[in-house]
């Protein structure tokens, strides 16, 4: 019987803490692979980070099964097939009915992803003994950057232009990325019905935080007054903190340092509201977490990632287009720019510790560049 394996949460019976595992059909613990994910949660990398890397190694373990391989023994060429299995094998199929299927295929850029991690467990793998450092150490090259993107930091003697490549991966065309217009914000908004689900998107989108960062958030945390210097803060006007902690539903900050965020008149009455409705369930008011459970149990408790995941799922049936939380962090983003906010200010918003990663906003929406052509026309038609 072939091997398969999913990617499973773990909850301890001790301190009710959580964690990702990879488990066979029979729900026999994957030993290197649970261990991976181990060394992930030691690195203090975030929950979500672990679950979706779980995933992924798990995917990779089925097809090595599958295919008769043993992973600790394989070959560039092994993975270079299971790169190109991951895109002309379907990963689901769509129905509405029977009668309608359609095969959902992955892309190259979600496949190069995959591949990343399954690198990064086989590197892991190597400094334990279970695959051939030599094996390991072939899955990436030295690679000269002719090009960079915008912002990065070649060094004083170039010494940055180096990289390490993937030995193994996909060509990509980098696009924008996926985010919603402003009609498409205010449906959403139109169709959320509870105060605490229309808080959390609208800060979401006000302020482009992580969904990590957003469900860690506590109440200390809101500094909503003009000024809050009865607190200790010098920062003026309403805004919020984002801190890094170890927090009980599991949520973690990406970003290392804290920063504040300045949040609208709308989104602190919106909050108001929110804060209202909260202390008017039993139990709702009890946690000092922003968002928690209020309407089914337990009560008061933070909200967890499953949870915001189902919210999301549910919404994005309701109004008929994919709404994820990242893309409202996208959303975010591509506004400040478009608006002229300034490259470094928009960086320190989003908490991004590298100019480089600032790159993939850049990317002009097909409004713009039709606005352009517009523009140009007009004024050509005014000078003849």
């Amino acid at each position: 019987m072939v091997s398969v394996f999913t990617a499973e949460r773990a909850i301890s019976p001790v301190d009710g803490s959580q964690a990702f595992v990879v488990v066979d059909q029979d729900y026999a613990m994957h030993p290197e692979a649970s261990a991976y994910l181990a060394w992930l949660r030691s690195a203090d990398r975030s929950p979500n980070t672990e679950r979706v890397y779980a995933g992924r190694v798990a995917l990779f373990l089925t097809y090595c099964a599958s295919n008769r391989l043993d992973w600790r023994a394989l070959s560039l060429d092994h993975l270079a097939r299971f790169l190109r299995a991951l895109v002309t094998v379907p990963r689901h199929t769509h129905s509405s009915s029977t009668s309608c299927a359609k095969a959902i295929y992955r892309s190259n850029g979600t496949a190069n992803a995959i591949m990343t991690s399954v690198c990064e467990f086989l590197r892991f793998s190597a400094t334990c003994g279970w695959v051939p450092m030599q094996f390991a150490q072939s899955l990436s090259h030295p690679k000269y950057l002719r090009y960079g993107p915008p912002g990065y930091d070649w060094g004083e003697d170039q010494q940055f232009r180096i990289v390490n490549g993937r030995a193994i991966r996909f060509r990509e065309v980098e696009t924008a990325p996926e985010s919603l217009t402003s009609d498409e914000i205010a449906t959403v908004m139109r169709v959320l019905t509870h105060l605490r689900d229309r808080l959390l998107f609208a800060l979401l989108v006000a302020t482009g935080v992580r969904i990590g960062e957003a469900l860690g958030l506590r109440r200390e945390d809101m500094h909503l007054l003009s000024t809050s210097a009865s607190l200790g803060c010098s920062v003026r006007g309403p805004h919020l903190h984002v801190r890094r902690r170890i927090n009980a539903n599991g949520a973690l900050g990406k970003s290392r340092e804290p920063r504040s965020i300045p949040v609208t008149p709308e989104l602190v009455e919106l909050y108001a509201e929110y804060q209202y409705e909260r202390s008017n369930v039993a139990d709702g008011d009890d946690c000092d977490f922003v968002f928690v459970n209020l309407y089914r149990p337990p009560v008061g408790a933070p909200l967890r990632y499953h949870n915001v995941k189902k919210l999301f799922e549910r919404v994005s049936e309701t109004v008929g287009f994919a709404v994820r939380p990242h893309m409202l962090r996208h959303s975010a983003a591509s506004r400040w720019l478009a608006e002229g906010t300034p490259r470094d200010v928009v960086q320190a918003l989003l908490g991004h510790v590298s100019p480089a990663s600032m790159s993939r906003y850049f990317h002009p929406s097909d409004e713009a560049k039709r606005a352009a052509v517009e523009r140009a026309q007009a004024c050509h038609a005014g000078s003849t």
